[in-house]
Order: structure tokens, then C-alpha cells, then sequence
């Protein structure tokens, strides 16, 4: 079964629920993009990711490097334990 992932705009939050790994993040990106650009402040919900690997962990930093660059600020709420343990372990636990 392919692994599917989803990213919404509700009420100035962006929800993203589904499976983060390397099949689902190259279309998160690009389907984030126009709802990042949007928003002056980036609240992203992450309460309904399912699984997630490195590559999870690595759209994450992705979505803080565009912040960065647009001088946007980027909150994430709702971080699976999953890939809490992977950002320790990384050494970028202090995004979580």
C-alpha cells in the first residue's frame, strides 16, 4: 500500500496528517509551499502524522530554513513522540 500524507489550511494553521517518509515529503513540500507564503506567522499541527522517519525530521527543518529566509516564524505543535526521538538523536531536539 503507498503511504499518503496530506497538508491543509484551517483557519491559519496548517495541518498535516499521514505518513512522513521519503515517498510523502517531496509532495508535502511542494504543496506547502503556496500555504507557507501566505501566512506571516507558520503554525504547523503535526497531531495527525501517523509515522515518520528521518525524512520527516528533515521536511521539518526544511519548513524552519524557509521561515528563516522569508523572516517568517514557524511553530510546530502536536510533534509525535516518533519523530521527537529522531530530532534528539540528531542533535535538533531543540526545534521540539
Amino acid at each position: 500500500m503507498k503511504a499518503t500524507a496530506t497538508i491543509v489550511d484551517e483557519q491559519s494553521r496548517l495541518i498535516v496528517s499521514g505518513e512522513l517518509n521519503f515517498e510523502t515529503i517531496v509532495v508535502l513540500w511542494k504543496q506547502s509551499l503556496s500555504l507557507l507564503a501566505k501566512h506571516p506567522r507558520i503554525d504547523i499541527d503535526l497531531s495527525k502524522v501517523t509515522v515518520s522517519n528521518s525524512a520527516g525530521l528533515a521536511l521539518l527543518l526544511e519548513w524552519l530554513k524557509y521561515g528563516k529566509r522569508e523572516n517568517k516564524v514557524v511553530i510546530f505543535t502536536a510533534i509525535p513522540a516518533q519523530l521527537r526521538s529522531i530530532a534528539s538523536v540528531a542533535g535538533v531536539d531543540f526545534m521540539v
